[in-house]
């Protein structure tokens, strides 16, 4: 049976408690949605949007945790206290946090690790700069990322792989549709090849995702959702392209 789609927004540094009603609405209006719903807010609000989501129809995960169980790590949140906010899902190697923290492909295996360990899935994110993409690099640096990110402890059930091209975050650029395909071909035939049932991993696309786009983007082979960024912090918005998912 093929893997139920997934619609994932990620608010990163933005929202409030009033933000949640955003939330309401999206459960309300897309209550019936076949595709799965996850939103991951902001560390403040996962709790309060897990008591707002208490009917199921949202999801809820952090975007990011340590790699370690607890300890001496002023500022940070491990994967434990996000699972006990209510989070089941966390966003581990985002581009902003590999850019702006420096993280490497290790230390976000190991935050995988922490994370499937704590009972939560992860949302592992890969992704080319555009000097990479020109220099024709973009498949080694995928593949090169997914052998050092992704733990030997992945599976379909508690890993979702976002492929997400630095150059089309937040620019309002996204790749063509075939380059957007040779990606995700190549990631699935990673994944069949080092996992063997690699066919179960769904597969999202994210970069400059909106209502205008979504349809087109999921129409291509190999794209089981994608992760959305400032799209996903307005229901009409976000709402738009959980439809076009679910007409996918």
């Amino acid at each position: 049976m093929a893997p139920r789609k997934l619609a994932a927004g990620n608010w990163k540094m933005n929202g409030t408690i009033a933000s949640l009603a955003e939330v309401e609405t999206l459960m309300r209006e897309h209550g019936s949605a076949r595709c799965e719903i996850l939103i991951c807010p902001p560390a403040t609000l996962v709790h309060p949007m897990v008591e707002r989501a208490g009917q199921g129809v949202v999801a809820v995960g952090g975007q990011d945790c340590h790699a370690k169980d607890a300890g001496a790590h002023t500022g940070d949140i491990s994967a434990g206290q996000l699972r006990d906010a209510g989070a089941v899902y966390v966003i581990v190697g985002h581009s902003e946090r590999r850019a702006d923290h420096a993280e490497t492909d290790a230390a976000v295996a190991a935050k995988a690790v922490a994370a499937h360990r704590a009972g939560i899935a992860s949302v592992i994110c890969v992704g080319e700069t555009e000097a990479q993409r020109d220099a024709g690099e973009t498949l080694d640096v995928i593949a090169r990322q997914l052998a050092g990110s992704v733990p030997d402890c992945a599976t379909a059930a508690n890993t979702v792989i976002a492929y997400e091209p630095v150059w089309a975050i937040g620019t309002g650029r996204t790749p063509t549709n075939d380059q957007i395909a040779e990606v995700h071909a190549a990631m699935r035939a990673a994944l069949v090849a080092r996992f063997g049932d690699g066919a179960g991993f769904r597969l999202l696309y994210g970069g400059s995702v909106k209502p205008s786009n979504a349809a087109e983007i999921f129409a291509i082979a190999d794209v089981d959702g994608a992760l959305v960024g400032g799209a996903s912090l307005k229901a009409s918005d976000f709402g738009a392209i959980i439809a076009a998912l679910d007409a996918a």
